[in-house]
C-alpha cells in the first residue's frame, strides 16, 4: 500500500495545498496523453473555482498503469483518510472499486464517476460523466462497414485491439462496436486481443494478428495505446491504407496517423470536459450543496482526414 500511495504522491497535480476542501481526481492512470488532458480539464475547473472559494484545492493521482486495480484502490482509500471533500474518479473495474466508493460515501465523501461506470448501488456516488461508449462503438463500425463498401468490400475479417477486459467503458465500446458489426453486416470479428493499455503489449499483438490473418480487411484499436499500438504494426507491415482501420482517442500520434492514411478515423471523447465537468460537479454537489445531474454525456466526434483541421476537432484532439 505505501509503495502505491508514494507514486500516486507522485503524479499528485496541487493547487494551493491540501485543505478541508480538497477535491480529490483520481483515474486510471497517470501514463496517458488521455488522462493528462483530463488533468488539464480538472485544473481549469479548479482555477475558476478558485476565484470565488479560495481555500478550494484539487489533487489529481493515478496508479502506474490501467491494470493495476489494486493500486488504484489504494489511492481511494488515501483520499477517504485525509477527509477530502469530494472524489472524482474514473474506476479502473466494474466490480472492484464498489466497496471503496461505498465506504467514501459512507463517510460522507462526495463521489463522481467519470469515464466508466461503476456496478452496484448507483446511490453510492451523485453523478455519472461519460462518454456514451455503445453509442461511440457503435459509430466506429458503421464508419468501418461504409469504408470497406466503398472500397467494393461487404464481407471479411475485421480484428479488435482492446485495452483492459472488464473495464465498463470496455464493455460498453468493443461491445457496441462488436454487435453492430454482427447485427447490420457480413463481416466476422475473428480476434479480440486485450493491450492492458500498453503500447508495446497492442503492437505486438496486432503484428501477430495481421501475420495469422493476411485477409484481414479491418481492425479495430479501441483505446489510445491499443490504437497507436495497431497503427504502428500496420505500418511496419506496410499495410497502410491496405485495410480499414479505425481508432479511438486522439494524441498527436493518432493525429498523425489519420494524416498519412495508415489509420482512417479516430473516435474522440471530450477527456477535457471530464476533467472539468467532474470538478465543476464535484464542486456543486460537495461545497455548493446543489443538486446535480445523475448522468451527463461528455460526447465524442468521429475525427478523419476531411475534418481533421476543423475547429471541432481541435476542441477535443489533445
Amino acid at each position: 500500500m505505501k509503495k502505491a500511495v508514494l507514486f500516486a504522491v507522485a503524479f499528485a497535480f496541487l493547487i494551493g495545498g491540501i485543505s478541508a476542501q480538497e477535491i480529490a481526481v483520481i483515474v486510471k492512470t497517470g501514463n496517458s496523453s488521455f488522462w493528462q488532458n483530463v488533468q488539464t480539464g480538472a485544473s481549469d475547473a479548479t482555477k475558476d473555482l478558485k476565484k470565488t472559494t479560495k481555500k478550494l484545492s484539487m489533487t489529481f493521482l493515478g496508479p502506474q498503469s490501467e491494470s493495476n486495480v489494486n493500486e488504484e484502490i489504494n489511492i481511494v482509500e488515501n483520499a477517504i483518510d485525509r477527509g477530502v471533500k469530494a472524489i472524482v474518479l474514473a474506476p479502473s473495474d466494474t466490480k472492484a472499486l464498489i466497496p471503496v466508493v461505498k465506504k467514501a460515501k459512507d463517510a460522507g465523501i462526495k463521489v463522481i464517476i467519470i469515464d466508466s461506470l461503476l456496478e452496484g448501488d448507483k446511490s453510492n456516488y451523485v453523478s455519472f460523466l461519460a462518454t456514451d461508449n455503445k453509442s461511440a462503438g457503435e459509430a466506429c463500425a458503421k464508419d468501418m462497414i461504409a469504408r470497406l463498401s466503398a472500397k467494393g468490400i461487404t464481407s471479411g475479417k475485421i480484428a479488435v485491439e482492446s485495452y483492459v477486459a472488464g473495464v465498463g467503458s470496455e464493455v460498453g465500446r468493443v461491445g457496441g462496436f462488436k454487435d453492430y458489426i454482427a447485427a447490420n453486416s457480413k463481416f466476422t470479428i475473428v480476434s479480440t486481443q486485450y493491450s492492458n493499455s500498453d503500447q508495446v503489449t497492442a503492437l505486438n499483438q496486432v503484428t501477430n494478428t495481421l501475420a495469422a490473418n493476411p485477409d484481414l480487411v479491418g481492425f479495430f484499436g479501441a483505446n489510445e495505446p491499443s490504437a497507436v499500438g495497431m497503427g504502428r504494426a500496420i505500418a511496419q507491415a506496410g499495410l497502410a491504407g491496405k485495410l480499414v482501420a479505425i481508432g479511438f482517442d486522439g494524441n498527436g500520434v493518432l493525429q498523425n496517423f489519420v494524416k498519412d492514411g495508415t489509420i482512417q478515423a479516430i473516435c474522440v471523447q471530450s477527456s477535457y470536459n471530464m476533467g472539468f465537468q467532474g470538478v465543476q460537479t464535484a464542486y456543486d454537489a460537495a461545497i455548493a450543496k446543489k443538486k446535480v445531474a445523475a448522468y451527463v454525456d461528455t460526447g465524442f466526434l468521429l475525427v478523419n482526414k476531411d475534418n481533421i483541421d476543423t475547429t471541432a476537432a481541435k476542441n477535443v484532439l489533445y
